[in-house]
């Protein structure tokens, strides 16, 4: 598997707020925005409404590994957002996965099938 390509600089993540679509369920929020790339590109953020740094890391390490499960069947050319909620930290991230698995297919992201190597 590839290395997941992150967003990093503010503007692109701002970019995400203001023209993407938001997916919403009480573990995460989704924004998608398309973007003129190749390539899917996730950024992770946790609000200071989430609890402390504890909870905040434990919310980023549960989003990151639900979203590495389902990041080879993400359609390239899409940049995505994922905002940790309140109740992210306490958690597995198989039941994230399966609330980010249904946003992503009603965003029309996710494809159906596993690419072949």
């Amino acid at each position: 598997m590839d290395k997941i390509v992150s967003i990093c600089k503010n503007n692109e993540f701002r970019r995400a707020y203001a023209r993407g679509k938001s997916y919403v369920t009480p573990l995460v929020v989704v924004y998608v925005v398309k973007n003129r790339r190749k390539e899917a590109r996730v950024g992770i953020t946790t609000s200071k409404k989430v609890g402390n740094a504890v909870q905040r890391n434990r919310s980023r390490r549960v989003l990151r590994e639900a979203y590495r499960q389902l990041a080879d069947r993400v359609k390239p050319g899409y940049d995505l957002v994922l905002v940790a909620r309140g109740r992210t930290p306490f958690v597995k991230s198989t039941q994230v996965q399966r609330h980010l698995e249904r946003q992503l297919y009603d965003a029309g992201v996710l494809r159906e099938e596993v690419p072949k190597p």
